[in-house]
């Protein structure tokens, strides 16, 4: 890489870490981790200046870091991912050579508790409380929120516009509506429940609403653990799997079906905390 290109992207990587710092709120470890394995792969990219865009090959890294197991290869190229993106949302057009995917093992989603939910909401601000809410009581995806549109919300449903422009409609708690009627007393005249300047407000914005509203109570959170935490939630009280899956706007009930894992492995856990022959090596 030559001297001037090198200096540019190293300029882009202290930017991207200061941007997941300041908008993304990640905490210093997280960020350390993506600082040090951006360097290290910066070691060994090829990247090229090609007319109106950069090129990224990767394949002179992946022989580097082919022998690591795959979630740790996973997880380096992920960082990179997440450089790239950055740089093209920020008028650096990156094109990405050798970037297919490393097959690893499903995890499962990992809910956050209603005790904990409970706990954030009680030490937050009004348009904190409606967020968190609005995610733990619809299972919205933070795109679904950021669009969601006063029109489409009346006493008992919201209507929501999924993947694919596909609609649904999901019942609305009386509390849930208390606090939405709350929060656009204040300004009635929107057309989206959340707003700024006139303008829909960004998933950046309500993603790191999240992040602070749980992190005043020791928990580092994502909106999309909220929709875990609904799913659970709705499956744990003996909801049908067909229902669920339509809440949540899964096009086919196979994805709904790791919550049921999910289920399963939380019973086990309980069972062997829970049962006095568990951990009794002989009977």
């Amino acid at each position: 890489m030559r001297n001037y290109l090198k200096k540019s992207i190293e300029a882009k990587v202290k930017e991207f870490l200061t941007y997941l710092e300041d908008i993304r709120g990640y905490s210093d470890l997280t960020i350390k981790s993506y600082d040090e394995s951006l360097k290290e792969a910066l070691l060994h990219i090829e990247i090229l200046q090609e007319d109106k865009h950069l090129l990224f090959n990767l394949m002179p890294y992946r022989i580097k870091i082919s022998s690591l197991n795959p979630k740790t290869i996973s997880k380096k190229l992920s960082a990179i991912r997440s450089f790239v993106s950055y740089l093209n949302d920020n008028d650096t057009t990156v094109i990405v050579k050798a970037d297919e995917s490393v097959k690893i093992a499903k995890t499962l989603p990992k809910p956050i508790s209603h005790e904990h939910i409970l706990e954030a909401l009680s030490c937050g601000e009004p348009i904190e409380r409606l967020v968190t809410t609005l995610f733990y009581t619809l299972g919205l995806r933070i795109s679904e929120l950021t669009a969601l549109e006063i029109n489409n919300i009346s006493d008992e449903w919201v209507r929501v516009v999924g993947k694919g422009n596909k609609q649904r409609d999901i019942p609305l708690l009386a509390q849930t509506k208390k606090l939405l009627d709350e929060y656009l007393s204040a300004s009635p005249k929107k057309r989206f429940v959340f707003e700024k300047n006139g303008e829909k407000l960004s998933q950046n914005s309500l993603r790191y609403i999240i992040i602070k509203v749980f992190r005043r109570v020791g928990l580092k959170v994502t909106p999309h653990q909220l929709r875990h935490s609904y799913a659970s939630q709705l499956l744990n009280g003996s909801a049908p799997i067909a229902d669920v899956s339509e809440l949540l706007g899964h096009s086919s009930m196979a994805t709904t079906q790791i919550y049921t894992k999910l289920g399963s492995a939380l019973k086990q856990q309980n069972y062997n905390t829970a049962h006095p022959l568990c951990g009794v090596s002989e009977l």
